[in-house]
Order: structure tokens, then sequence, then C-alpha cells
């Protein structure tokens, strides 16, 4: 009983674990946002000890107050700074778009009212800041062309270190279709902030988009063709992961490009990778064309067999087949059901009805009242002319056909012959990709109030881990202290998944029904009889005690004076019944001595 409880205590942790998942990643944001190296501070702060130390006097003079909670630690803000070797930084704390370029510029193949680049940005906190004073660029207007962009501190070369790009984006409104991607923006002579528009060259396009159902997180690069000097788009393949939750949860998350030199990359959402592969095997086209095409020239001969069956040439057709035997034929078993009203029609003219008073018959026809199943056919199986119901004619096999065999002349499915692709070329390094040197945001969006902040450009994993920590790590902290109880996230994820009350309600009930039926309604074993235990040869328990405290009570003075009495009616049949279980006994082992004086084995013992 004990092991049999055990397991169901175990199957209830299991089911509880099982319903709490979908708020788990929650409550891990909670966590390890407070582990991150951030600076946090309790109220208990030195302006606090100066209160206390003025009314320290009156302290004395009055009852102690009541104990009070202590404070919740309350996470404080401080602009990051950059550390170590980096191209681009910005945090956005000056208040200020100092460094950044407004585009002046109009958007070709555009509507003249939806063409110019007349969308507004600002510098300030996010709407539910959790950390005053952290401030970013906002895209604020809608169904508008936005485009800034700004200078590096020098242009990054493609040569032996990796490209880390990051920054943090929070859809504060939610995002029904629009983008929040950056573009690296190539280095040119005829680069100009101020006439950035979509078809200014970029080295790399990335970062998230959305439209109607389609969760896009952009990698594009633009790849130089080594035969033409044209350059191409290339785009990495969609992430598996699901990205729903990025674009509906109203965080703020940190979106990582790495590139390496050896061709690798990895697409990272708050420091988890959702995206990776190589540049030469995982791009869309891909950088390096096929070696071999098909001969554009080269048709398929006249006499080409793709039939892989056909029909068999020698088949006939039998001679009972009859193709013009129909379908179904009248049921010739059939009999017409009695009280079968052939004279009555199932349909008759509605005898209430009234002819309008604007019906012209020499325009409108004729005027016949409209039809009605006629009442005489209700309590009858049927009315009209009676048929014989159609049933599958047996006899039927269709038209003949002759069978299909395998065609011996088939040849297989034509292919045009391969030459070798004039524009073939083979570029091993398309890590080596163009310099760059600034950084935009070309975007339209149906969305407004589009957080960005903290962007930051660097060669050094360490440098760019670092940033992260002292900025979007800050926030996260501040997210998870601000972050409900495990109650309020359970329902909180029940409104947004109703299944889950399923869930919590089997969590809960089903392990105490399982306790409840398999440790309250177990059967009584009702103990063994002397002659059970002489049949099965168990070990019949020590009776020398239960013997012993008989005598006892027996002895006492209560039971002498009981003995003194007479005896009760359930003493009479407690008596009655162990002379019963005795006879019973003696019966048995008459009977078992009996078998073993006749048994072959017991008669050749006694011979010898």
């Amino acid at each position: 009983m004990d092991q049999r409880f055990g397991l169901f205590v175990l199957l209830a942790v299991g089911l509880l674990c099982l319903g709490l998942a979908p708020i788990s990643r929650a409550e891990e944001l909670v966590d390890d946002g407070l582990d991150d190296d951030v600076d946090v501070e309790d109220e208990l702060d030195l302006g606090l000890a100066g209160a206390e130390e003025e009314l320290e006097g009156d302290m004395q003079e009055e009852a102690p107050p009541a104990s009070k909670t202590p404070p919740t630690p309350k996470v404080t803000y401080k602009a990051p700074e950059p550390m170590g070797e980096h191209f681009f930084a910005e945090s956005f704390d000056r208040g200020t778009l100092d460094g950044w370029v407004l585009s002046n510029a109009k958007k070709e193949d555009a509507d003249e009212e939806i063409a110019k680049y007349d969308g507004k940005w600002a510098v300030e906190e996010m709407k539910d800041s959790k950390l005053p004073g952290d401030k970013g660029l906002v895209l604020k207007s809608k169904a508008k062309h936005h485009a800034i962009s700004a200078q590096l501190l020098r242009p990054f070369t493609f040569d032996t270190k990796p490209l880390i790009i990051q920054y943090e984006v929070n859809f504060q409104s939610g995002i029904d279709c629009g983008g929040a991607y950056v573009k690296l923006l190539t280095q040119t002579p005829e680069l100009d902030l101020d006439q950035f528009v979509d078809k200014t060259p970029y080295t790399i396009m990335f970062g998230p988009d959305k439209c109607g159902e389609d969760y896009k997180l952009h990698f594009i690069f633009r790849h130089k063709n080594l035969k033409t000097g044209e350059y191409e788009e290339k785009h990495a393949k969609k992430p598996d992961a699901d990205l729903r939750t990025y674009y509906t949860d109203k965080k703020t998350h940190l979106y990582t490009l790495v590139v390496n030199p050896d061709n690798s990359f990895e697409v990272l959402v708050d420091h988890t990778v959702v995206n990776s592969g190589s540049l030469l095997t995982d791009m869309t086209p891909p950088v390096n064309p096929p070696a071999e095409i098909e001969d554009p020239d080269d048709q398929k001969p006249e006499d080409w067999d793709e039939r892989p069956k056909i029909q068999d040439p020698d088949a006939v057709k039998p001679e009972d087949w009859d193709e013009d035997a129909p379908a179904q034929i009248p049921d010739e078993d059939a009999v017409k059901p009695d009280g079968w009203l052939d004279d009555e029609p199932e349909y008759i003219g509605d005898p209430d009805a009234v002819k309008p008073e604007d019906w012209d018959e020499d325009m409108d026809g004729e005027w016949e009242a409209p039809q009605i199943p006629n009442p005489a056919c209700e309590t009858a199986p049927g009315c009209g002319p009676w048929k014989r119901p159609m049933i599958d004619n047996p006899s039927y096999k269709g038209k003949w056909k002759p069978p299909m065999i395998d065609n011996p002349n088939y040849q297989g499915v034509w292919k045009p012959r391969k030459i070798p692709n004039p524009a073939y070329f083979e570029d091993l390094h398309p890590f080596r990709m163009t310099a760059f040197s600034a950084l935009g945001l070309e975007l339209w969006s149906m969305t407004s109030e589009i957080f960005f902040d903290n962007f930051f450009i660097t060669n050094d994993r360490n440098t760019a881990e670092r940033w992260a920590t002292d900025g979007w790590g800050l926030k996260k902290a501040a997210e998870g202290a601000a972050e409900p109880g495990l109650a309020a996230q359970m329902l909180s994820a029940a409104e947004e998944r109703p299944w889950l009350w399923v869930v919590y309600v089997l969590t809960v009930a089903l392990p105490l029904v399982l306790i409840i039926v398999f440790c309250c309604t177990g059967k009584k074993k009702s103990p063994a009889t002397p002659a059970e235990y002489k049949k099965t040869d168990a070990p019949q328990p020590d009776v020398k005690e239960e013997e012993e405290e008989e005598a006892e009570e027996k002895s006492s003075p209560a039971a002498e004076e009981k003995s003194d009495g007479e005896e009760s009616p359930a003493d009479k049949e407690e008596e009655e019944a162990e002379k019963d279980e005795e006879k019973e006994a003696t019966a048995d082992e008459k009977l078992e001595d009996d078998i073993l004086r006749r048994s072959p084995r017991n008669r050749k013992v006694r011979r010898d």
C-alpha cells in the first residue's frame, strides 16, 4: 500500500509540473533577470537613513509600530557604456537625435501622397517603462515611410574577425503589418544619408518583420557576382523556431546577428539561437551557381516514349461482355405497399391561397395557387403512380477497356542534357562582403510606437555581451521584478489558451481521485480458518499470545462476574461457530489421512 501511495504522489507531482509548463518561461525570465549583473538598491538608501535619524526621538516616545514587509528591490537605471572595440554604440539616453540624419528623399514608384519619407521619430521612454530614465528611438507614425540613419565611428571591414550587430525592439502596441529591421549601408562615394531610400545600397539587412500571420526574422546580405559584377540578395533560410511571442508579448527583445569568418552565422533572440547555418549552403538563392545547367537548346526526340504503362495490344473483349447493359434496373421483387394512393397527387394547389389583387394575367400569365403537400398522403405510404425502385444491375460491366501492362519501350522522363554553366564561379569566402559605413532604418509600418534601443556593432563577442548585459539585461531584470505572481501568470496563460483550464483541473482533481480510489476502497481480507491453513500449508499466526490474553480476561473480576451470570445469546452463537469450525477441521484431517493411507506410495512403504 505504501508503494502504491508513493507512486500516485509522484504522478500528482508530474501532472503539476505539466500544468505549470506554459508559464514556467515567464518565471525563468524573472530569475535570469535578477541574476544579471545590474545595479539594484533597496528603498533604505541614504535619504531614508536621514529620515530615520530625524524620527528617532519620536519613535522613543511612541509605541513601536507594527512590523512591515521589506520593500521590493528597485532596479536603478544606468546608461550602458561601450567598453572594448566597437564601431557603433547608441543608447539614446542623451534624449536627442544628435548624430542621426532624417531622410528628405521620396520613394520611387509610389503615389505622390505617400512617396515622401515623412514618418515621425522621437526619443522618449517607453509608455510602460520599468526603468525611469531609459530612453530609446520611437517610430511615431503609422502608414508612413520612415527613414533615419547614422554614420559609424569608422567603416567595418570584413577580414579575420566576426561581425556582431545587436539592438533591442519593443512592439509597444503590437504589430499588424510592418518591419523593425536595420540596414548596414554600403560604403560608397555616393552614399548620402539625407537621400536614404529603399534602393540605397546595403551590405546586410537584419531584423524582425511581420505582416498578417507571417512572422519573419530577416538576414539578407548582398553578394557580388564574380562573373557579372552585379550584386544579388541572398536570404537565410526561415527559422524553425516559433517567433510569434516576440511580436505579441509587448516586451523588449534583444536581436543579435553574428557572422563569422568561417562563413557560419547565428541569429539570436534574447541570447537564444533561433537560426544558424552557413553562407555557402543555407542561403537562397545559393551564393555559388551550379557548375552545370540544362542545355536550353536541347529538345526531346519525337519518338521518346515516357509512358510507363500501356494498354495490352493482345487483349480481346470477352464475348459475354455486354457494354449496353444499364447500370441500374427495376427491382422485380418489389411489391406495392398496401394503402398506396395511385389516384392522389403528391402535391396540390393551396386551397387557402388567394390571387393577389394586382395580378395582371396579360402581364403575369394565368394565376395558379402555390403547391403544398397533399394532406391525403400524410397517412398513406405514398401517392401517385407506383414504380418499382431501382437497384444495381448485377450484369453491368460498363465499357470494356484493355488491361494496362508495362511499356516495353518506356525510356523514362526526358530531361535536357547537362552542359557547363557559362555563369559558374566559386566564391569560398562569401564572408568577405562589401564594407559598410552607416546604419539605417528604412521602414513602412501600419502600427506606431515601435521602440528601438541600444544599437551596437562590434567584432568582439565579450564586448557585445557586456553591452547587452548593461542594457537589455537591465530591462529584463526590471520587467521580471514587475511580473505578476505565479497564480496571476497561470490565469493570464489560461486566458490566452483556454485549454489550459483542463490541464489545471486534471492536475488537481485526478491525483486526489486516484488516491481516494486506491487507498480507501481496498477489500478487507477475512482471517483464514484453521482448516484453510491446513489445506494450503501456509504458516499459522502465533496464537500463544492470544491464548494468554484470553486467560487473563477470564481470570479478571469482570470476567468472573460475567461467568456468574447467564450467557448472552451472542456468546452462545460464538461458541457454536467455534464448534462447527473444529468439526470441519477434524473432518478435513480425517479425509487427508484416509487419502494418504490409500495412496500407492504409502502401501509400498508398508511392504518394505
